[in-house]
Formats: structure tokens, C-alpha cells, sequence
């Protein structure tokens, strides 16, 4: 996020994009029991119930307590329940233990939202500073990632579970095509000093895609289309998780510690191989792309075809060069297939993809103001970026700049592997 955002648009455009945001937030949860809205399956992900108010919290905590002078707090138990990691604002509840939370209700939590909008509408319908529409700029795109991870996270909570429910209905009609891909294809690309990041001039832009700055990228070669489940399960047939040859050396711990033996999701039932689902679980799509890898998984492919992982500079110049095209939110919550239309193909549009780049910070990077600054600086340790975006992200939140972040074991987000190589 820009520390100098300009004012880019009218009031009456900010209100309605603030509504269709917050809109859709709830549309997640609409096929969903309070229930189903209280599951946490594990630590890393969180109940819908609070993602719901911590989004909510977020615009109460750095819009309406700081901008809003006759605003009256809601509940002011919410500012530790809700609080997510920000030091800067107070104690947090235990992030492991989110799903606990039984009170408030869901009807609480939707009555809370209702209260937090109607205040922010409230705000926009008197002054809009350049302060105002800064933190709601970032707020709806701190939304919109929420939304993304609600999606994950409720996948990950339902499949635990051994009936294995699904999320959504799929008609037999909108069952993917088990269509045969083509060979993976790698596109050169010649040396060259290249602009990386933002400037948000034009366009929103964390602080962590910031400042744009030159980068030397050597000669290298880039696949046209994600790894496929396919080619992914050579590598299991061909006893990839018992052979240490491929793996980093903590990789290889990681899989041996945990009996991994297959990426999440997967299920061998009756010499057949399923994945779990949004729509539970289903055949496994030979020709769709592999996901829900670790960076680890990943490496470890990469490295038993002879090829390697992207830098997260080769990845955004290979997508300046190919410019994406936004289809996320297609009518399925399944990763788009490859295009063979296309010269370099889901870039956005179907998993995020590893890169071998460690998250840090770039030349001359400075956190936002203020105590939402802790916002992904601090996070710069221990971390792999992925770079792209997924069929479950906002078509309108994706951009090329886009830094995404992952402790490298994880895999419950949805992660795929884009191939890179040295070009010789």
C-alpha cells in the first residue's frame, strides 16, 4: 500500500465497490449452518465465522476508531477476539484456538458487519480525505484476500471430515473434461535488466510490492502451463516420496515426520485416485493442474524433471511479457485447465504458483504508516513467495506485481508448480 495513495475515485463509486465487497463476503457463507461456519480444523486456518468479524474489526479498528468521532464501539471484547496479529493494537486471542469461539454467534457476528457498514457508508457520505480512502482501499483489499482464504479454509475444514460433504453442488454437466494436455512447452527469454514491483501510481499495490526497482534477470526458459495431476502422479509411481534424491533436506524431513505419501487432498480408494474437493470428493482430473503442493512438493518435482522453480523476478517478467488474462471466479471452484491457445497460460486464473524466491523485503521498502505497517513486513523470515493467483481470488485484486507468502511445508492454500530452467 502506497504511504501517497491518490484520490482515484468518487464517493458514490468508493460506497458501491465498499458494498459489492463486504457483499460477497457474506454470499461465502450462504450455503453454510452456523456449524459449519465455527469449524477449525487445524491452527493455520480460521472459522468463516471469524474471518467474518475480523474483517469487520478491521475497518472498526483503523477507519471508524480514528475518523469517525461519534463512533461508538460495538463490542469492545471484539478488539482482542478479532484482533489478528497486530501488536501495535493489543493482546490477541490464540489464532489455534478461533475455533472455540462460540460466542458471539453467527448472528452476532452478521449483526456486527451490518453495524460496521452502515457506520463506514456513514463516513463516505460526509468527507472522503486521502487518509479515508486509504485505509478503505486497503481494508476491501484486506477483504478480498480474506475471501480467498475463507474459500480455502473452509475446503480444508470439510475435509477432514470422513463423509467428505461438499461446500457446493456440481451438476453432472459441469464435470471437467478428462482431456489430455499437450507437452509442457518452455518459453525463452533473453537477459535483460527489468522493472520489478510498484509505484501504485494507477493501481493498488501492498507495501510489500514496493518501490519499483530495476533487477538483472539471467537467460531462462519458462513453461507454458502448470505441472497437471498427471505428470504429478508419474512422479508419485515413480516412488518420488521414498526417494530423498529430489527432496530439500528439510523437505524430506517434513514428508518423513508427517508419513506424506501424496499431495492433500488426494485419496487412493479402491486402486483409484480421488481429490477432495469444494464439491467433495471426485475422480481425480488427470489433465487439471496439480494443487494444493508445498513448496517443498514442488522443489522436489522440479527437480525429478530436471527443471527448477522461477524466481519471483522470472515469473513477473515472463507475465509482463504475456500479459494475463483475469478469469477467476469462473462458475466452477475448481483450478482452470491450460489453454492451448495460449502462449503462457494461467498465470492467474488457476493456482498460485511457488517460486524460489525467499519473501524479502525489496531495495528500499518502507511499511506503511502507522500501526497497520505490520501488515506483511514483519512476516519477512522463513517465508517462500508465490506469485499469480488463483480461481478463488477476486478477478479484480489480481495484478502482476501481486507478492503472495508461505512458510514452505504448507499446503492447505491453493498452490501449484510452474516450471522454470536456465536457458543454455
Amino acid at each position: 500500500m502506497t504511504n501517497d495513495i491518490k484520490h482515484l475515485v468518487g464517493k458514490n463509486e468508493l460506497i458501491e465497490h465498499f458494498k459489492s465487497v463486504r457483499k460477497y463476503s457474506l454470499s461465502l457463507i450462504s450455503a453454510l449452518s452456523a456449524e459449519d461456519c465455527q469449524l477449525q480444523a487445524m491452527a493455520d486456518v480460521s472459522p468463516s465465522k471469524w474471518h467474518l468479524a475480523h474483517t469487520s474489526w478491521f475497518f472498526e479498528t483503523f477507519l471508524l476508531g480514528i475518523h469517525s468521532r461519534n463512533y461508538k464501539v460495538f463490542n469492545p471484547e471484539f478488539k482482542i477476539l478479532f484482533n489478528s496479529y497486530y501488536n501495535g493494537i493489543g493482546e490477541q486471542f490464540k489464532r489455534g484456538n478461533r475455533g472455540s469461539l462460540s460466542r458471539p454467534s453467527l448472528d452476532d457476528v452478521i449483526a456486527y458487519r451490518r453495524y460496521i457498514d452502515e457506520a463506514v457508508i456513514s463516513v463516505l457520505n460526509t468527507a472522503i480525505t486521502p487518509e479515508i480512502e486509504q485505509i478503505i482501499t486497503l481494508g476491501l483489499n484486506h477483504e478480498q484476500q480474506h475471501q480467498e482464504l475463507m474459500l480455502m479454509d473452509i475446503k480444508y475444514n470439510f475435509s477432514i471430515n470422513p463423509i467428505f460433504p461438499a461446500y457446493q453442488s456440481l451438476k453432472p454437466t459441469q464435470v471437467p473434461n478428462q482431456q489430455s494436455s499437450a507437452a509442457i512447452k518452455f518459453i525463452n527469454f533473453d537477459q535483460a535488466i527489468i522493472n520489478i514491483g510498484s509505484n501504485a501510481e494507477n493501481q493498488f499495490a501492498y507495501d510489500n510490492e514496493q518501490p519499483k526497482h530495476s533487477v538483472l534477470v539471467h537467460p531462462f526458459s519458462f513453461a507454458n502451463r502448470l505441472v497437471t495431476n498427471a505428470e504429478y502422479l508419474g512422479f508419485i509411481n515413480s516412488s518420488g516420496y521414498s526417494n530423498p534424491q529430489h527432496w530439500l533436506s528439510d523437505g524430506w524431513a517434513h514428508i518423513q515426520a508427517n508419513n506424506l505419501t501424496q499431495p492433500l487432498y488426494w485419496h487412493y480408494i479402491n486402486g483409484e485416485w480421488f481429490e477432495f474437493t469444494h464439491y467433495g470428493l471426485l475422480p481425480l482430473n488427470l489433465a487439471a493442474p496439480a494443487c494444493h503442493v508445498s513448496y517443498y512438493e514442488a522443489s522436489a518435482y522440479a527437480s525429478f524433471v530436471n527443471a527448477r522453480l522461477p524466481t519471483e523476478f522470472e515469473w513477473e517478467y515472463a507475465a509482463q511479457q504475456h500479459a494475463p488474462s483475469n478469469t477467476a471466479h469462473t462458475s466452477l471452484l475448481l483450478p482452470n485447465m491450460a489453454d492451448s491457445s495460449a502462449a503462457i497460460g494461467q498465470l492467474t486464473d488457476s493456482c498460485w504458483q511457488w517460486t524460489n524466491s525467499a519473501y524479502l523485503p525489496y531495495p528500499g521498502f518502507k511499511p506503511i504508516a502507522g500501526v497497520a505497517g505490520e501488515y506483511n513486513g514483519k512476516f519477512m523470515s522463513n517465508q517462500m513467495v508465490l506469485r499469480g493467483g488463483c480461481v478463488l481470488t477476486p478477478a479484480n485484486h489480481l495484478r502482476t506485481t501481486y507478492r503472495n507468502f508461505y512458510y514452505p511445508h504448507q499446503a492447505w492454500m491453493c498452490s501449484g508448480i510452474r516450471l522454470a530452467k536456465d536457458k543454455t
